[in-house]
């Protein structure tokens, strides 16, 4: 564990208490106690704030802590958390990954700043000062003319405490009617607001609120952040704010130590508003601006501009600063530090071609790509897998791809251990193969964990393997976040880029089909979930299921009826051969009729449970098309296999080709089948709005499209079409109908 290298008491003098949130004060508690210190640590570190720390709570607490807990609280918790805070561990270029470290590529976002050498930004206090006008500006700039604005003039103090705290306040008008009765008081924000004390100043809620109350849930937008420090010098605050370009709408200046940044984050929802909070945060911790995170809240307070607090003015230093939008402004963090290669231009590589990785699975897959095999449920892609890891092991063909051999671990997360052997050694026998030791197996039956915790310890077993692919089945058990989100399958797809990069080798993976019929679907349309599946990976196999016809069936009875004779006559009847012809042996009437007259009473009994096992085992084959998406070679014809227990094996003979996917059935049928009724319409209609959102989202990588992008991929041609279509689906909404309205997921 990472907590586990370091001293744990000494890390946290690089933790300042006040700024922390009540659960992460309760967190380093945790953990504190997980890897063996003392209460007297955690309460010794608790005294540092004296707003929070009550004699005896650590104590209390301390003893309510789970030790049994499935996902303790670990020391590397109080890393994170000193981290945040500025403190840099010792560099260490030789370090291991950590059983339970989480391999990624995100961070908290780059250093833009450096803190040696911002020069401070110098701040004045305006001479000239008309506290209505500050008011109004603010206002103005954060809300729109029937948004509710909270606001808090009167404060109060406990007993036998000398500090005042804001009273809960009025948010009964609209920033219309304040800015109208500003604009006529002269002066005289009191008469407007109600009088305040100017010991202590006067407060202002950043976000619009619903008219029924002033906490959390009465947020009616998530658009402002706010962004305080009280431990950096008032004109570094100043200069790292406009280093960092932080979209900020309105900067206060407190009338203290602290400047207040009223910073552009436009979330959809809460959810979203507490991520993009954190995020910030890091960002500007990690640039040097020590942010006060009891302020992370929506429905927090901020200083008002255009009063006095303690002979101070509390006034507006600037608006509309830094980035235009919060998407503009992470698109910039992003960009500055992303650790991407050098852009190059083609003359590097003119004279001679980069090599390309050589081919895994011919015209396929190449080594070190992904693949992706997908398919309804229990329709044999396990097998289809194993058999997979041996033609790559063995250096043989898979469903008819020549495979380039190699050493493979298979990651088995569903079968138990003692199955899972039996099944690949079944495999090997019926394929008629010398088993080699280029197969290892990891049996994590009742043991798998979420595949960002997987991969590096996937990544530090299999470091020194040498393995050409690894085959990792099924990532159901493995999935982290929701199938169908697109941002949280892109960060799920992407441990498997980085098994390729660290290891050198294939990730080859399969994923189930979504509900209901696949026929008509394009292959890569069909897994469940995200388009982001079938998007992500360098081929995409899928395997549908084919509807067999009983002429089909009788045809393969008969196959198999003269193979069981064959057999039994080589055994019983010497030189039978010499008495039918080649057309004989295919007809399974002349095959029957010839045993009949060569065979005894008691021989043809026997030969009749030979027949009744193979017409028994045609019945139970299954017939699969395996179709592909590749993004490294052309399209491939499509290959149809039967299953056939344990084992699939290519259709030499053409039989299955002209099966359709979908039944085509009579004439009449077909047609009948075709009149939906208005639920079903409807039904389809919503499929297809979440499908096109899905597939532009993931994408672009945003959670948003705009208008015209979703009534171009639906074919809408008018906006009223759309609008119809948007409020029968029930879960999106669009800021306007105009091509440029933005559609955002409820």
């Amino acid at each position: 564990m990472e907590g586990s290298r370091y001293d744990l008491s000494e890390l946290l003098d690089h933790i300042d208490p006040v700024q922390l949130d009540y659960q992460s004060w309760v967190d380093i508690g945790m953990a504190l106690q997980y890897e063996g210190y003392g209460v007297e640590i955690w309460d010794a570190f608790s005294r540092r704030d004296p707003g929070r720390w009550h004699r005896g709570e650590c104590q209390r607490k301390w003893g309510s802590f789970c030790k049994t807990a499935h996902t303790p609280v670990t020391g590397g918790t109080i890393v994170q958390i000193a981290r945040e805070q500025g403190w840099a561990p010792p560099r260490d270029l030789g370090q291991d990954l950590g059983w339970g470290d989480t391999i990624s590529r995100e961070g908290d976002g780059p250093i833009v700043v450096d803190r040696d050498w911002v020069e401070r930004r110098e701040i004045r206090e305006p001479e000239d000062w008309h506290p209505e006008k500050e008011l109004i500006t603010y206002i103005d700039t954060l809300f729109g003319t029937d948004d509710i604005v909270g606001y808090v003039t009167r404060s109060w103090s406990k007993p036998d405490d000398d500090k005042k705290y804001p009273d809960k306040g009025c948010w009964d008008r609209t920033a219309r009617q304040l800015i109208q009765k500003l604009s006529a008081c002269k002066g005289d924000i009191g008469s407007v607001l109600g009088d305040y004390d100017p010991e202590v100043g006067a407060w202002i809620r950043f976000n619009p609120l619903d008219g029924k109350g002033c906490k959390n849930e009465n947020v009616a937008e998530y658009r402002y952040a706010l962004v305080e420090s009280d431990a950096t010098d008032l004109g570094q605050q100043y200069a790292i704010i406009r280093e960092l370009e932080l979209p900020v709408a309105c900067l206060v200046h407190s009338g203290k130590k602290s400047l207040h940044a009223i910073v552009r984050v436009e979330a959809s929802s809460y959810e979203e508003y507490k991520k993009r909070v954190d995020y910030l945060y890091k960002v500007c911790e990690k640039n040097g601006l020590k942010v006060d995170r009891q302020n992370k809240n929506p429905s927090r307070l901020s200083r008002m501009p255009g009063v006095i607090r303690g002979g101070k003015k509390q006034f507006l230093i600037d608006t509309n600063i830094g980035k235009a939008s919060w998407d503009e402004w992470k698109e910039w963090i992003d960009g500055i530090d992303d650790d991407l290669p050098d852009i190059q231009n083609i003359s590097t590589v003119k004279e001679a071609r980069p090599p390309l990785a050589p081919e895994l699975l011919k015209g396929v897959l190449r080594s070190g790509h992904k693949l992706l095999l997908t398919g309804a449920s229990k329709a044999s892609k396990s097998f289809a897998l194993i058999e997979m890891a041996i033609a790559i092991a063995e250096g043989t063909e898979w469903m008819g791809f020549q495979c380039a051999r190699g050493k493979v671990l298979y990651v088995n997360l569903e079968l138990d251990t003692n199955s899972c052997w039996n099944r690949i050694l079944d495999v090997y026998a019926a394929l008629h193969l010398d088993i080699s030791d280029n197969i290892d197996v990891w049996n994590l039956r009742g043991r798998s964990v979420p595949m960002d915790k997987l991969a590096p310890k996937l990544i530090r077993r299999a470091g020194k393997k040498d393995y050409t692919a690894i085959i990792i089945d099924p990532i159901y058990k493995v999935l982290t976040g929701d199938e169908n989100a697109a941002d949280q399958m892109a960060k799920f797809c992407n441990q498997f880029d980085l098994v390729c990069t660290e290891l050198g080798c294939s990730v080859i993976y399969c994923h189930h089909h979504s509900k209901g019929g696949q026929g008509g679907k394009r292959s890569m349309d069909r897994a469940s979930g995200s388009g982001v599946f079938a998007r992500d990976p360098d081929a995409l196999l899928d395997m549908i299921e084919l509807e067999l016809t009983e002429d089909i069936l009788k045809q393969q009875e008969d196959k198999a009826v003269c193979a069981a004779c064959e057999q039994y006559l080589e055994e019983m009847v010497p030189g039978w051969r010499e008495d039918l012809s080649q057309d004989d042996l295919c007809s399974s009437y002349q095959m029957l009729a010839y045993c009949e007259d060569k065979l005894g009473k008691r021989q043809s009994q026997t030969l009749q449970g030979h027949l009744e096992k193979a017409r028994a085992r045609v019945r139970q084959m299954t017939a699969l098309r395996i179709e592909g998406t590749l993004r490294e070679f052309p399209k491939f014809t499509p290959v149809n296999i039967w299953f056939d227990y344990p084992i699939h094996k290519v259709d030499e003979v053409g039989i299955l080709a002209d099966v359709d996917l979908d039944d085509p059935g009579p004439a009449y049928k077909k047609n009948f089948n075709k009149r939906k009724t208005g639920e079903e319409k409807e039904k389809e209609d919503k499929e297809k709005m979440e499908q096109a959102f899905t597939s532009l989202t993931s994408l672009s990588g945003k959670n948003t499209v705009t208008v015209s992008e979703m009534m171009e991929y639906l074919n809408i041609k008018d906006t009223r079409t759309f609008a119809k279509r948007l409020k029968r689906h029930g879960g999106f909404e669009a800021s306007n109908l105009k091509e440029n309205g933005v559609v955002f997921r409820l």
